[in-house]
């Protein structure tokens, strides 16, 4: 399994060692796993970018302090204090068509597997009117992860968020930047690891454990990718 730890300072540069770990696995035909914080930040999905208050949601976030950016993966906006977590378990595939289910309720089982292991008494699901409401969520006193996942030829990306502190900001930000979008937003459905009693200095290191599982790991830093034909 190639793990890939760390990040780039830079939230292009970022978000391209994402695609690299994505092409590696398509040609490589191994599975990956990243871990990381990408640092201080407000991520919007391509839903949010066709809305009439964009611009006016961007401003809101710029004024917070949360830089702005776009995704590719994803629903509806999503804010990062420099504790937040993003991860991502990159399959091989041959198949578009299958393991769609499988890898997003595997996914959901690692995180709470991983929440767990710090102290948390998570479950799958999350409160109405939650930031980036999706089927395939985990909550503890609040929405505290999401999962998303896109397939392309050859690889799976199944990737998330996880709150691990900093509610409070982030309840803020979102509350003006949902307002903004016109989008329901309830700022109590925010949780957070340290809010729910687990221990945020572990959880990475528990998250990245449950999603190489017992395989063998290959470690690397971001940005260092070898790719393989």
């Amino acid at each position: 399994m190639r793990v890939v730890r760390g990040r780039r300072d830079d939230p292009d540069a970022d978000r391209a060692v994402t695609r690299d770990v994505l092409e590696w696995v398509r040609e490589s035909g191994e599975p990956a796993v990243r871990v990381w914080a990408p640092g201080r930040q407000l991520a919007f999905g391509r839903r949010d970018a066709n809305e009439d208050g964009y611009d006016a949601a961007r401003e809101a976030a710029r004024e917070r302090g949360f830089p702005p950016v776009e995704r590719s993966v994803g629903g509806r906006a999503v804010a990062y204090t420099a504790t937040t977590l993003a991860f991502a378990r990159v399959t091989p595939l041959d198949d578009v068509r299958t393991g769609l289910g499988e890898r997003y309720d595997a996914m959901v089982a690692d995180v709470l597997a991983a929440l767990a292991a710090v102290g948390v008494d998570a479950r799958e699901g999350e409160p109405p009117e939650s930031f980036c409401p999706g089927d395939h969520s985990v909550s503890a006193d609040g929405k505290v992860a999401g999962v998303a996942q896109r397939v392309t030829k050859g690889a799976a990306l199944t990737s998330g968020v996880l709150v691990v502190d900093g509610r409070e900001e982030i309840r803020s930000v979102l509350a003006d930047v949902y307002g903004a979008l016109g989008v329901p937003f309830d700022p109590e459905s925010v949780g957070s690891v340290a809010a729910a009693g687990g221990d945020a200095d572990r959880v990475r290191e528990a998250l990245e454990d449950a999603l190489v599982g017992d395989a063998d790991r290959d470690v690397v830093a971001a940005g260092a990718l070898e790719r393989s034909t």
